[in-house]
């Protein structure tokens, strides 16, 4: 399995912030496994709490999961690109890819139809995105030379 693996190391963080640390991913759901122990390893080096680690962690597998799927539509070569730092009061996440311009920013603030319709009624898929928006601090998204970027930041529990 070929995975792409790129650190920064040339980020000196201020006082109660921690270095940035960058990962990159072929784009198949066989390395969301290695997307997501990155994510747990940087928070457990960072000093992140368990419980925010898992809210991280889904976070990076829900945009993993749908950059593959609905971005690149499967598995394929192109890359993903996961980025961590720790700062005093959050954990800053910055999500890329090459996959067609999407921007998930609405889909983190509305409701999804499966949330207004009976259990039996509900369409598959929609919840993850509105999760991740009752997560996050804050969110935003640019296109920027043919990438996708999405840059959040999780509060983390005092």
């Amino acid at each position: 399995m070929f995975m792409a693996q790129r650190h920064i190391d040339s980020f000196m963080p201020p006082a109660g912030m921690c270095a940035a640390e960058m990962r990159s991913y072929e784009a198949r759901m066989q390395s969301l496994g290695d997307a997501v122990s990155f994510v747990e390893q940087y928070c457990t080096r960072t000093g992140i709490s368990r419980a925010d680690a898992l809210r991280l962690a889904f976070i990076v597998e829900e945009l993993f999961t749908n950059s593959v799927t609905h971005g690149y539509g499967g598995d394929c070569h192109s890359l993903v690109q996961v980025s961590l730092r720790r700062d005093a009061g959050s954990a800053q996440l910055v999500f890329e890819d090459a996959a067609p311009e999407h921007n998930p920013l609405s889909a983190f603030r509305d409701d999804p139809a499966s949330l207004t319709t009976t259990l039996q009624l509900r369409p598959v898929g929609g919840l993850g995105m509105y999760l991740i928006g009752k997560l996050i601090g804050t969110a935003k998204y640019a296109r920027i030379e043919g990438q996708n970027r999405v840059e959040l930041a999780l509060p983390l529990e005092a």
